[in-house]
Parts: C-alpha cells; sequence; structure tokens
C-alpha cells in the first residue's frame, strides 16, 4: 500500500517536473514573443516616422517644384513678352525710318511750294490790277471757281500740310525715341525727352473722346542730369505705369457716370522728376480710382491683374518691377488710397557700372 503511495508520488514529481519545464519553456517562448513584438512594433512605428518624414520630404519637393514651375511660367511669358518689345521695337524703327523719308521730302518742299504760291498769287494780283475788267470767259471762270477764296483757302491748305509734316516728324521722332533701336542699349540719355515721347505715343488715350473728357497732363520737371540706363527698357516702364494710370482714371470716369455724379472731377496725371542722393526719382501720380493695400501688395505679382479677362495679362507691372530692381539696381514703389489715386516712384541710380 505505501509502496503504491511512493510510486504515485513519484509519478506525481515527475508529471510536475514535466509540467515546470512546460511551464519555463512556455514562459521562454512568451517572453520571446514579447521581445519579438516589441522589436515589431518598434520596427513598426520606425517605418511609420519615415513615411511621415518621406510625406513631409515629399510635400516639401511638391511645393519646390510647383514654386519653380510658377517661376518657370513667370520667366517664360516675361521673355515672350521682352521678345514682343524687340520685335515691337525693330517694327517700330522700321517704320519710322520708312515714314521719315517720305515726310521730310514733303516737309523740305513745302516752303518752296508755298513760296511759289506767293509769288504766283502776286503776278494774278498784278494782272487783276492791270486789268480789272477782264473778257467775260474769264470772269465767268472766276466766278466759277471762286478765286478770292481759293487764294485765301491755298495759303491756309498749304500752312496746313506744313503743320501735318511737323506733327509727323514729331510722332516719328518720338517712335525713335522710345524704341532707341539706332543707340547702344545701355547709355546717357534725358529722361525728360523719354517721358515726353511716351506721352505722345499715348496721346490719342490721352486726349478727349467723347464722352470721356481729356486727361490733364501736368509735368513738373527738375533740372535733372542725363541718366546712364537702358533706354529703350525704360520707356517700356513708363508706358506701362501711364498705361495702367489712363485705366485707372477711365474707371472712375465710368463710376461716376453710372452714379450720376455732377462733381467737377479733372481726370489728372501728374508726372515728376528730380535729382536726390545722387538718384533720379520719377513719380507718376493719377486721380483715378485707387487701390486696397491688399491689392497694392500684390501688383508686382506675375500675371496679377485687376483687368478684366481680355484687357490684361498681369505682366506689364511684373515686367516692370524687374526692370527697374534688377537691370537697373533700382527701386519701384506703388502707393495708393481706395478712390483718391495712385502714385507710382522710380528710383534709379544716376550712373552705375553695368555688367554685359
Amino acid at each position: 500500500m505505501q509502496s503504491d503511495y511512493e510510486q504515485k508520488i513519484k509519478e506525481l514529481e515527475k508529471v510536475n517536473r514535466i509540467l515546470t519545464k512546460k511551464l519555463e519553456r512556455s514562459e521562454i517562448l512568451r517572453v520571446a514573443l514579447e521581445e519579438n513584438n516589441e522589436r515589431k512594433e518598434a520596427i513598426f512605428l520606425q517605418v511609420i516616422h519615415e513615411l511621415r518624414e518621406s510625406q513631409k520630404i515629399l510635400q516639401g519637393q511638391s511645393q519646390d517644384l510647383e514654386q519653380a514651375l510658377k517661376k518657370l511660367q513667370a520667366m517664360q511669358s516675361k521673355l515672350v513678352e521682352s521678345e514682343k518689345m524687340s520685335a515691337l521695337g525693330i517694327l517700330v524703327a522700321g517704320i519710322a525710318h520708312e515714314i521719315n523719308n517720305p515726310v521730310n521730302f514733303i516737309y523740305g518742299n513745302i516752303s518752296y511750294a508755298a513760296r511759289y504760291a506767293h509769288d504766283i498769287l502776286d503776278i494774278l494780283q498784278c494782272y487783276q490790277n492791270l486789268y480789272p475788267n477782264p473778257e467775260p470767259s474769264i470772269a465767268a471762270k472766276i466766278k466759277a471757281i471762286d478765286l478770292d477764296f481759293v487764294k485765301k483757302d491755298f495759303i491756309e491748305l498749304l500752312d496746313s500740310m506744313e503743320y501735318g509734316t511737323q506733327r509727323i516728324s514729331e510722332i516719328v521722332r518720338s517712335l525713335r525715341i522710345f524704341a532707341h533701336l539706332d543707340e547702344a542699349e545701355i547709355k546717357k540719355v534725358d529722361i525728360h525727352e523719354g517721358i515726353d515721347s511716351t506721352l505722345m505715343l499715348l496721346r490719342n488715350r490721352l486726349e478727349s473722346c467723347p464722352p470721356l473728357p481729356a486727361i490733364q497732363v501736368i509735368k513738373e520737371y527738375s533740372n535733372i542730369p542725363f541718366v546712364e540706363c537702358y533706354a529703350g527698357k525704360l520707356n517700356q516702364v513708363l508706358i506701362n505705369i501711364i498705361i495702367n494710370a489712363i485705366d485707372a482714371i477711365e474707371q472712375k470716369l465710368e463710376i461716376i457716370a453710372k452714379e450720376a455724379d455732377n462733381s467737377n472731377f479733372i481726370p489728372t496725371i501728374k508726372i515728376s522728376t528730380e535729382l536726390l542722393d545722387d538718384e533720379i526719382i520719377i513719380r507718376i501720380i493719377d486721380n483715378g480710382t485707387g487701390m486696397k493695400p491688399e491689392i497694392t501688395q500684390q501688383i508686382f505679382n506675375p500675371f496679377f491683374t485687376t483687368k478684366p479677362v481680355g484687357k490684361g495679362k498681369g505682366l506689364g507691372l511684373s515686367i516692370s518691377y524687374q526692370i527697374i530692381v534688377e537691370s537697373h539696381q533700382g527701386q519701384l514703389e506703388c502707393n495708393s488710397i481706395p478712390g483718391v489715386g495712385t502714385e507710382f516712384v522710380i528710383m534709379i541710380p544716376r550712373q552705375r557700372v553695368f555688367e554685359e
């Protein structure tokens, strides 16, 4: 009986040892599994972290690529516009040259024609004094053509032709000054001459065109020296800014017309120049619609425009800013008050060394 009991105890001890070993192995396996899970979790977290970092890098690269694309598009558009201006300048210079020759021929001969006309009319007057009573056929012809009117109008006609040719010569001169293609790209120029030539080319938009009144231009020029600059490019800036001023004034006139405002509004563009600390300052001020600060902050950005679709590409002021800041190492600023008007300030060094 005792031996059976001892036998069972031994068996139980054996089973206990087996179970203990299994439990130890299970614990080892559990610990290993936990360690394995921890490693997997660490690897998983590392993968998530790396994915997030990769996502941030990709987002940054995407933004960089987007900015690069925008810059590329802006540069492409500027190059296209610059190429257009260059082609336009070549065309303008060619037209000016072709017009100049026949106009000079006409203008040079009008003075002779006027002198000959006076001589012929003097001789005709002598005949009338000597023969106050001409033959009936001649008298009928004199009456038919209204000789007195012809004598008076003929001289006025020649005077009108002379004025017309002078006007064409001024336009041709303005075209040549504006283009500056027959001269060095970098040279000393008279800024006032460039402003005047630009205003001459925009004369049709400044003059009265019912129902729009004429735009008054006030010029306050200081005694400034010649300026070393890219003359053609600077004239491009002037024409861009003055066209914007004209557009702003016309928009204000439309608003006044819609509101039936009978105020004595005089559309005005004021252009002034001065020399300050060896720097040339050009101010172009209009009394047009003006702009809000949030608009003013963006006007030099490529493709930004406040004009209706089809009337502006948003490149004129962007290119102007590039010309003044990058090409001339100057400054281009805009100050505007809604409903009052806008001031553009161009500041360029009077003289500097340009790199080819």
